[in-house]
Protein backbone atom coordinates (compact mmCIF):
# COMPACT_ATOMS: atom_id res chain seq x y z
CA UNK A 1 0.00 0.00 0.00
CA UNK A 2 3.03 2.29 1.03
CA UNK A 3 4.22 1.59 -2.37
CA UNK A 4 1.52 2.42 -4.25
CA UNK A 5 1.13 5.92 -2.64
CA UNK A 6 4.24 6.75 -3.15
CA UNK A 7 3.78 5.48 -7.01
CA UNK A 8 0.97 7.88 -7.37
CA UNK A 9 2.88 10.80 -5.63
CA UNK A 10 5.77 10.26 -8.60
CA UNK A 11 3.04 10.43 -10.93
CA UNK A 12 1.32 13.71 -9.39
CA UNK A 13 4.90 15.57 -9.04
CA UNK A 14 5.80 14.19 -12.42
CA UNK A 15 3.10 16.15 -13.94
CA UNK A 16 3.64 19.36 -11.64
CA UNK A 17 6.78 19.67 -12.81
CA UNK A 18 6.04 18.87 -16.78
CA UNK A 19 3.31 21.86 -16.56
CA UNK A 20 4.94 24.37 -14.26
CA UNK A 21 8.61 24.53 -16.53
CA UNK A 22 5.98 24.46 -19.24
CA UNK A 23 3.97 27.20 -18.47
CA UNK A 24 7.13 29.74 -16.90
CA UNK A 25 9.73 28.84 -20.46
CA UNK A 26 6.68 29.87 -22.65
CA UNK A 27 7.02 33.88 -23.43
CA UNK A 28 3.87 33.93 -25.31
CA UNK A 29 2.03 32.58 -21.83
CA UNK A 30 3.53 35.02 -19.72
CA UNK A 31 3.05 38.03 -22.05
CA UNK A 32 -0.57 37.05 -22.46
CA UNK A 33 -1.10 37.24 -18.90
CA UNK A 34 1.01 40.12 -17.74
CA UNK A 35 -0.84 43.06 -18.53
CA UNK A 36 -4.52 41.81 -17.56
CA UNK A 37 -2.96 40.83 -14.28
CA UNK A 38 -1.78 44.17 -13.35
CA UNK A 39 -4.27 45.68 -14.38
CA UNK A 40 -6.23 43.49 -11.97
CA UNK A 41 -4.34 44.32 -8.80
CA UNK A 42 -5.45 42.30 -6.23
CA UNK A 43 -7.98 40.07 -8.05
CA UNK A 44 -4.93 39.28 -10.42
CA UNK A 45 -4.47 35.58 -9.19
CA UNK A 46 -8.22 34.93 -11.12
CA UNK A 47 -6.59 36.06 -14.11
CA UNK A 48 -3.97 33.34 -13.44
CA UNK A 49 -6.70 30.74 -12.67
CA UNK A 50 -8.75 31.67 -15.55
CA UNK A 51 -5.98 31.57 -17.99
CA UNK A 52 -5.15 27.66 -16.46
CA UNK A 53 -8.83 26.71 -16.67
CA UNK A 54 -8.02 27.52 -20.17
CA UNK A 55 -4.77 26.50 -21.26
CA UNK A 56 -5.99 22.93 -19.97
CA UNK A 57 -9.36 23.05 -21.83
CA UNK A 58 -7.62 23.23 -24.95
CA UNK A 59 -4.55 20.87 -24.29
CA UNK A 60 -7.50 18.64 -23.93
CA UNK A 61 -9.42 19.53 -26.87
CA UNK A 62 -6.55 19.29 -29.09
CA UNK A 63 -5.81 16.02 -27.63
CA UNK A 64 -9.08 14.74 -28.16
CA UNK A 65 -9.06 15.59 -31.86
CA UNK A 66 -6.07 14.21 -32.48
CA UNK A 67 -6.79 10.74 -31.17
CA UNK A 68 -10.25 11.21 -32.78
CA UNK A 69 -9.75 12.85 -36.02
CA UNK A 70 -6.04 12.64 -36.60
CA UNK A 71 -6.59 11.01 -40.03
CA UNK A 72 -8.83 13.19 -41.46
CA UNK A 73 -8.34 16.41 -40.67
CA UNK A 74 -4.63 18.60 -40.54
CA UNK A 75 -4.45 19.22 -36.97
CA UNK A 76 -0.88 20.33 -37.69
CA UNK A 77 -1.70 22.85 -40.02
CA UNK A 78 -4.65 24.13 -37.61
CA UNK A 79 -2.26 24.00 -34.68
CA UNK A 80 0.27 26.04 -36.87
CA UNK A 81 -2.21 28.87 -37.85
CA UNK A 82 -3.53 28.52 -34.15
CA UNK A 83 0.38 29.65 -33.06
CA UNK A 84 0.20 32.62 -35.40
CA UNK A 85 -3.14 33.96 -33.94
CA UNK A 86 -1.82 33.75 -30.62
CA UNK A 87 1.38 36.04 -31.83
CA UNK A 88 -1.64 38.48 -33.47
CA UNK A 89 -4.07 38.27 -30.42
CA UNK A 90 -0.67 39.13 -28.21
CA UNK A 91 0.01 42.12 -30.18
CA UNK A 92 -4.26 43.27 -29.65
CA UNK A 93 -3.50 42.94 -25.92
CA UNK A 94 -0.42 45.05 -25.49
CA UNK A 95 -2.10 47.74 -27.79
CA UNK A 96 -5.55 47.33 -25.68
CA UNK A 97 -3.24 47.38 -22.78
CA UNK A 98 -1.75 50.64 -23.75
CA UNK A 99 -4.86 52.54 -24.87
CA UNK A 100 -6.08 51.77 -21.56
CA UNK A 101 -3.70 53.75 -20.20
CA UNK A 102 -4.43 56.70 -21.70
CA UNK A 103 -8.49 56.60 -22.53
CA UNK A 104 -10.11 58.66 -20.18
CA UNK A 105 -7.34 59.75 -18.15
CA UNK A 106 -9.34 62.68 -16.83
CA UNK A 107 -13.09 62.74 -16.19
CA UNK A 108 -15.33 66.14 -15.11
CA UNK A 109 -17.35 64.96 -12.19
CA UNK A 110 -20.04 67.35 -10.78
CA UNK A 111 -20.49 68.16 -7.41
CA UNK A 112 -23.82 69.88 -6.10
CA UNK A 113 -22.85 72.18 -2.94
CA UNK A 114 -25.13 74.28 -0.92
CA UNK A 115 -24.35 77.65 0.54
CA UNK A 116 -26.30 78.58 3.22
CA UNK A 117 -24.78 82.73 3.12
CA UNK A 118 -25.05 85.35 2.10
CA UNK A 119 -28.58 83.88 0.62
CA UNK A 120 -29.24 80.09 0.60
CA UNK A 121 -28.24 79.07 -2.72
CA UNK A 122 -27.18 75.87 -4.64
CA UNK A 123 -24.77 75.10 -6.82
CA UNK A 124 -22.29 73.13 -9.04
CA UNK A 125 -18.47 72.42 -9.20
CA UNK A 126 -16.47 70.89 -11.83
CA UNK A 127 -13.66 68.56 -10.42
CA UNK A 128 -11.88 66.77 -12.96
CA UNK A 129 -10.55 63.39 -11.76
CA UNK A 130 -8.07 60.50 -12.96
CA UNK A 131 -10.52 57.52 -13.33
CA UNK A 132 -8.46 54.88 -12.62
CA UNK A 133 -5.47 55.93 -10.25
CA UNK A 134 -7.15 57.50 -7.62
CA UNK A 135 -9.13 54.19 -6.94
CA UNK A 136 -7.04 51.66 -4.91
CA UNK A 137 -9.73 48.97 -5.84
CA UNK A 138 -10.43 47.78 -9.46
CA UNK A 139 -14.31 46.96 -10.64
CA UNK A 140 -15.75 44.00 -10.69
CA UNK A 141 -16.87 44.24 -14.34
CA UNK A 142 -13.26 44.94 -15.20
CA UNK A 143 -12.05 41.79 -13.34
CA UNK A 144 -14.94 39.49 -14.67
CA UNK A 145 -13.60 41.04 -18.37
CA UNK A 146 -10.88 40.12 -17.81
CA UNK A 147 -10.74 36.78 -16.30
CA UNK A 148 -12.93 35.92 -19.57
CA UNK A 149 -10.45 37.50 -21.41
CA UNK A 150 -7.70 35.45 -20.00
CA UNK A 151 -9.76 32.24 -20.35
CA UNK A 152 -9.99 32.68 -24.06
CA UNK A 153 -6.56 33.71 -24.57
CA UNK A 154 -5.69 30.28 -22.66
CA UNK A 155 -7.62 27.83 -24.38
CA UNK A 156 -6.34 29.40 -27.48
CA UNK A 157 -2.79 28.43 -26.08
CA UNK A 158 -3.77 25.36 -24.94
CA UNK A 159 -5.06 24.56 -29.08
CA UNK A 160 -2.13 26.52 -30.49
CA UNK A 161 1.08 24.39 -30.51
CA UNK A 162 1.31 20.24 -31.82
CA UNK A 163 3.55 20.71 -29.39
CA UNK A 164 1.48 20.08 -26.18
CA UNK A 165 0.26 16.77 -27.72
CA UNK A 166 4.44 15.84 -26.24
CA UNK A 167 3.44 16.63 -22.81
CA UNK A 168 0.22 14.29 -22.98
CA UNK A 169 2.04 11.23 -24.57
CA UNK A 170 3.38 10.23 -21.15
CA UNK A 171 -0.14 9.40 -20.20
CA UNK A 172 -0.26 6.48 -23.11
CA UNK A 173 2.95 4.99 -22.15
CA UNK A 174 1.66 4.82 -18.33
CA UNK A 175 0.72 1.07 -16.98
CA UNK A 176 -2.94 2.44 -16.03
CA UNK A 177 -5.59 4.37 -16.41
CA UNK A 178 -4.95 5.45 -12.68
CA UNK A 179 -1.76 6.43 -13.34
CA UNK A 180 -2.33 8.16 -16.17
CA UNK A 181 -5.66 10.40 -14.68
CA UNK A 182 -2.81 10.92 -11.87
CA UNK A 183 -0.07 12.56 -14.43
CA UNK A 184 -3.15 14.57 -15.72
CA UNK A 185 -4.13 15.93 -12.41
CA UNK A 186 -0.96 16.94 -11.53
CA UNK A 187 -0.19 18.33 -14.78
CA UNK A 188 -3.55 20.44 -14.39
CA UNK A 189 -2.77 21.37 -10.87
CA UNK A 190 1.02 23.00 -12.12
CA UNK A 191 -0.16 24.67 -14.43
CA UNK A 192 -2.72 26.36 -12.27
CA UNK A 193 -0.06 26.81 -9.47
CA UNK A 194 1.94 28.09 -11.25
CA UNK A 195 0.41 30.89 -13.40
CA UNK A 196 -1.60 31.65 -10.45
CA UNK A 197 1.80 32.72 -8.75
CA UNK A 198 3.07 34.78 -11.22
CA UNK A 199 -0.41 36.58 -12.11
CA UNK A 200 -0.36 36.95 -8.10
CA UNK A 201 3.08 38.60 -7.64
CA UNK A 202 2.03 40.69 -10.89
CA UNK A 203 -1.12 42.09 -9.30
CA UNK A 204 1.19 42.99 -5.97
CA UNK A 205 3.60 45.00 -8.27
CA UNK A 206 0.46 46.63 -9.57
CA UNK A 207 -0.97 47.45 -6.57
CA UNK A 208 2.35 49.02 -5.04
CA UNK A 209 2.94 51.09 -7.98
CA UNK A 210 -0.60 52.19 -7.77
CA UNK A 211 -0.69 53.03 -4.28
CA UNK A 212 2.62 55.51 -4.56
CA UNK A 213 1.91 59.11 -4.51
CA UNK A 214 3.51 59.29 -7.76
CA UNK A 215 0.24 57.66 -10.13
CA UNK A 216 2.77 57.54 -13.09
CA UNK A 217 4.88 54.80 -11.73
CA UNK A 218 1.11 52.46 -12.53
CA UNK A 219 1.16 53.87 -15.39
CA UNK A 220 4.96 53.14 -16.44
CA UNK A 221 4.11 49.19 -15.02
CA UNK A 222 1.08 48.95 -17.37
CA UNK A 223 2.85 50.82 -20.37
CA UNK A 224 6.23 48.07 -19.72
CA UNK A 225 3.27 45.07 -19.57
CA UNK A 226 1.74 46.79 -22.78
CA UNK A 227 5.03 46.75 -24.97
CA UNK A 228 6.30 43.61 -23.59
CA UNK A 229 2.67 41.71 -25.11
CA UNK A 230 3.66 43.41 -28.05
CA UNK A 231 6.96 42.53 -28.49
CA UNK A 232 6.55 38.96 -28.07
CA UNK A 233 3.46 38.92 -30.01
CA UNK A 234 5.26 39.93 -33.36
CA UNK A 235 7.86 37.80 -32.59
CA UNK A 236 5.61 34.75 -31.82
CA UNK A 237 3.88 35.99 -35.21
CA UNK A 238 6.91 36.03 -37.09
CA UNK A 239 8.66 33.10 -36.28
CA UNK A 240 5.60 30.58 -37.07
CA UNK A 241 5.64 32.05 -40.63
Amino acid sequence: MHRTNIHIMIQIITGIIASALHVFTGPDHLAAVTPLAIESKKRSWSIGLFWGLGHVAGMVLIGILFLLFREFIPIEAISAYSEQIVGIVLVGIGVWAIIKVFRNKTHKHKHPHFHSEPEPHVHIHVHPHEAEHDHAHVHKKVVRQNNITAFGIGTLHGFAGISHLVLLLPTLALPSITDSIMYLGGFAGGTLTAMIAYAAILGYIGQKSSGMNNKKVFMIVRLIGGAIAIAIGIYWFLSTI
